[in-house]
């Protein structure tokens, strides 16, 4: 069973940062795709960023050049460096497992990123 869980979320001001945190576990760690997407209320999951195994990235066009994703297979650990945040940014962020031996799709509680000053 895959699991995954997030951390790192708060309150920032415009202009801040933060760095969320996604481990994971029960999954082949260094062969999953692992992403970070967000929602906010009423409105549909939206990729932020993704990262293979092998280090490709993919960046939704709008957080591109704020945000960097990365990962350590050694910690099974996801990273997503949110730099410059801007209050659009505001939304509960998920991350999400991807591999091809799953059969569903595997994500996280989510945790709270609220870009206000």
């Amino acid at each position: 069973q895959v699991q995954l869980m997030e951390s790192g979320g708060g309150l920032v001001q415009p202009g801040g940062s933060l760095r969320l945190s996604c481990a994971a576990s029960g999954t082949i760690f260094s062969s999953t795709t692992m992403g970070w997407y967000r929602q906010t209320t009423g409105n549909k999951r939206d990729l932020v960023a993704t990262i293979t195994g092998r280090g490709e990235t993919r960046y939704a066009s709008s957080v591109k050049g704020r945000f960097t994703i990365s990962r350590d297979n050694a910690e099974n650990t996801a990273y997503l460096q949110m730099d410059n945040l801007e209050p659009e940014d505001t939304a509960v962020y998920f991350c999400n497992a991807d591999h091809p031996a799953f059969t569903r799709a595997y994500w996280g509680k989510g945790t709270l990123v609220n870009v206000s000053s």
